[in-house]
């Protein structure tokens, strides 16, 4: 038997989960067990669960539970603690591209011979991830893209306000569209461009879909990908859309998009969404910012000797703005693979994602 623990995310503002109550009912009939942590913060109320059968717990209890379990969550484990790991997890652990504190954490796993098997490197055969959140993250970053811009418009000066999660779709774009309708008449009618990099992507679709959905006219949505790309960046086209989203999948170092000092020269360009938000990545190719920013505080101003203000929103948990839907889609691609951990040594998806595992935990072992 399958034994899924599904822990409380500790991340703030995080309401998604990896497992929803419809998926853990479709594990539960095929013979899994399923313990949930109780989370005051989840979309999905602790009786969801309860009532369709699984084992609910109090926060925080996977630290005790049985070594056979797998720890299910999605976003980092709580910060400050250094203690042996000694679970196999299943989570976004981002510390696989080198990221910041990335030999910590692997050295916590290593100390108690536990292992992650990370989200973000579960691919099929052909090389493609089973299930992503980067639809719902494009879409919610464009729309935060969106909303700064009618933002440095209607309220010049002001702070952005914090963003709490919308209930749906239909709720986050008639708030943008309104916002959108009365900034662009304060702009003499001129509506923003907005450029999406990546545009072919899972996430790079999602923005191009909230761009239309919220008024932009599709001569006003530029969609580079791979094409457009080829010869490396700089990127002079950049500078003249008002908004750019990033939505790039980062694996290998590519010449930056931007530099600093373009940004001190003429431009369009107010607002950055880095959707991909490799903000500790060595190879960023946004070299503008080096925080992550919060639904709290959503954008942090990059410094220029343009007198137009530019701001970049960095939050790593985008999906988050929309938590049950998105919570469903990825928990719904999800499903198949984890119904695989019945035969996990004959999977290929998690085969190699342990494989890779090792070969980053040896390359830690090599720095120390």
């Amino acid at each position: 038997m399958v034994h899924l623990w599904l822990r409380a995310e500790t991340k703030a503002m995080e309401h998604r989960a990896a497992l929803t109550p419809s998926t853990c009912k479709t594990l539960l009939d095929r013979g899994f067990q399923i313990t949930v942590e109780r989370s005051p913060e989840r979309i999905f109320d602790d009786e969801e669960y309860e009532k369709v059968g699984c084992h609910i717990v109090p926060l925080g209890g996977w630290r005790k539970a049985p070594k056979d379990a797998y720890i299910v969550g999605l976003k980092e484990l709580p910060e400050n603690e250094t203690d042996p790991l000694h679970h196999t997890h299943i989570f976004f652990a981002h510390c696989f591209k080198n990221q910041g504190g990335w030999t910590e954490i692997l050295g916590r796993f290593d100390a108690g011979n536990g292992t992650i098997l990370d989200l973000e490197f579960l691919n099929d055969a052909n090389g493609r991830r089973v299930a992503a959140f980067g639809y719902h993250a494009g879409f919610a970053g464009a729309a935060i893209g969106v909303d700064d811009w009618c933002h440095q418009k209607l309220n010049p000066n002001q702070p952005l306000p914090p963003y709490k999660p919308f209930p749906n779709e239909g709720s986050l774009i008639s708030y943008i569209k309104e916002r959108l309708d009365r900034a662009v008449a304060l702009n003499n009618g001129k509506i923003p461009e907005v450029m999406v990099m990546g545009a072919l992507g899972r996430c790079g679709s999602g923005a191009v879909d909230l761009a239309r959905a919220v008024g932009i006219p599709e001569e006003k949505i530029i969609k580079w990908d791979l094409a457009e790309t080829k010869e490396g960046g700089p990127f002079p086209r950049i500078l003249q859309a008002e908004i750019f989203v990033n939505c790039i999948y980062l694996n290998k170092p590519i010449p930056p998009f931007f530099t600093p000092a373009m940004l001190d020269g003429d431009r369009n360009l107010s607002v950055i969404v880095d959707v991909s938000c490799d903000t500790t990545n060595p190879h960023n190719p946004i070299p503008v910012y080096s925080v992550n920013t919060t639904f709290d505080n959503a954008v942090v101003a990059v410094p220029s000797k343009n007198p137009l203000p530019l701001e970049v929103c960095s939050i790593d948990h985008l999906p988050t703005l929309l938590p049950r839907e998105s919570s469903e889609a990825f928990s719904r691609d999800l499903l198949p693979t984890i119904i695989d951990l019945e035969r996990r040594k004959e999977s290929s998806v998690w085969s190699g994602a342990e494989a890779l595992f090792w070969e980053k935990v040896q390359a830690m072992r090599s720095l120390i």
